[in-house]
């Protein structure tokens, strides 16, 4: 193993923690329809993505090379700067993660990184093609092309197999939905494992320990994939919750359309080395598919508090990580400043999620009742038969007895 120096040890370690936020941050990209069709059950969806995602890191290394040879100038980079631009991500996953926002764990890192990189090297230090090629183009395209995709494939779905029995094609829909969620949690483990990867091996090419333009170490591939692994695991019940039950109600075909959609668009964009947004991909995906489906609409209320956090992430992760590098420049105890106020800030981040607890027993509760918009055009759009009305029964009120009961005849008549 390469020559790793204390600050390197950190830096490592606390990529690493931002790959196990990563895992449960986005755990609800391949997991959460699964989980809200009831194809499958809670924890055996998040173990099945889990290992899926280690399998995944070890099919590609473009996108970490995207990262570690292409994004910033690695030559002029610092350990502390990995640092800071790791402090900046972690903190922007685990805000996001408290209040339920399935914001991009890719875009938290590429803005940390930025924005440390600036603040210690200048503009000059970041490769702007690069960002706006593989990083910023790619974020707009992506929940607009697999939401476009997924719609079309929701309704072929349904017109093809309109007439067929629901209870019948619900099975095979659901079997589908686990071979497509199993295919995004490869997807997400070759794309999203690799960006722990990339800032890894900068790192270590910042940190002399390896040469420049060299490809992540074996050792770098398992631990990331492992990592990532283990947050997935864990479950992202918050985010799971939203993107399964407050963004639109789902039924096993939509699911299937939606998910298939969206590990075709990451992984082409793996294979090219664009450093895509899973979440972006899945959230356009999910919100196609509803509204695919005639009487199906998405919660707009909940997409805008998505659509916000997304424009944040880049700007708000720079912000952080432009502020921890200044301080990590006052020298070794402006670093360690640094990772107590990570750590603590964690902590109180955790200790507020404790009070509403969101697990695998409460995560298909409805996040949000419909807007008033939503009500609206579920009413002048009805959905087609056998998708609503399966499992409604109508009672027929008793007649209400009469308010004026007759009186007994009188015994004197």
């Amino acid at each position: 193993m390469e020559h790793i120096t204390l600050l390197l040890g950190i830096v490592i370690v606390t990529a690493l923690v931002f790959d196990f936020t990563n895992g449960f941050h986005d755990t609800a990209n391949a997991m959460a329809t699964t989980i809200s069709t009831g194809a499958l059950k809670p924890k055996v969806a998040v173990a099945m993505s889990a290992a899926l995602n280690l399998v995944g890191a070890f099919l590609s290394v473009e996108v970490a090379n995207t990262i570690s040879k292409g994004l910033v100038d690695e030559t002029g980079i610092r350990p502390e700067v990995i640092f800071a631009a790791l402090v900046g991500a972690i903190l922007w996953n685990l805000v996001t993660w408290l209040v339920g926002l399935p914001s991009s764990s890719s875009h938290a890192l590429m803005g940390g990184l930025v924005g440390a990189t600036i603040a210690s090297a200048g503009t000059g230090a970041v490769h702007g093609d690069v960002l706006v090629g593989k990083v910023l183009l790619p974020a707009v395209a992506a929940p607009i092309v697999a939401g476009l995709a997924a719609m079309v494939a929701t309704r072929l779905s349904y017109k093809l197999s309109g007439d067929a029995d629901t209870k019948a094609t619900k099975k095979g829909y659901r079997a589908g939905q686990i071979a497509s969620a199993g295919l995004v949690s490869l997807a997400h483990g070759t794309n999203d494992a690799q960006k722990t990867m990339g800032i890894i091996t900068l790192a270590l090419v910042a940190g002399g320990a390896v040469a420049p333009d060299s490809d992540p170490p074996v050792w770098v591939i398992l631990s990331a994939g492992l990592a990532i692994a283990l947050g997935t695991y864990l479950g992202g019940w918050r985010i799971i919750r939203t993107m399964g039950k407050g963004l639109t109600d789902l039924q096993p075909r939509q699911g299937f359309a939606a998910q298939t959609s969206a590990a075709t668009v990451i992984l082409a964009s793996s294979h090219i080395g664009f450093s895509l947004s899973t979440t972006h991909s899945v959230s356009g995906s999910v919100m196609g598919a509803g509204l695919g489906r005639k009487g199906g609409v998405v919660r707009w209320s909940t997409a805008t508090r998505m659509a916000v956090a997304w424009v944040l992430t880049l700007p708000a992760a720079a912000l952080v990580g432009a502020l921890a590098e200044w301080v990590t420049g006052f020298g070794t105890w402006g670093t360690a400043l640094v990772a107590v106020f990570l750590v603590a800030s964690s902590f109180a981040i955790w200790r507020r999620s404790r009070r509403e607890v969101i697990d695998h027993n409460n995560v298909n509760d409805t996040e949000e009742p419909p807007g008033v918009v939503t009500q609206a055009i579920a009413a002048v759009t009805p959905p087609p038969a056998g998708t609503v009305a399966e499992g409604l029964t109508a009672t027929i009120p008793a007649p209400a007895e009469s308010a004026v009961t007759p009186s007994a005849p009188s015994a004197a008549a």
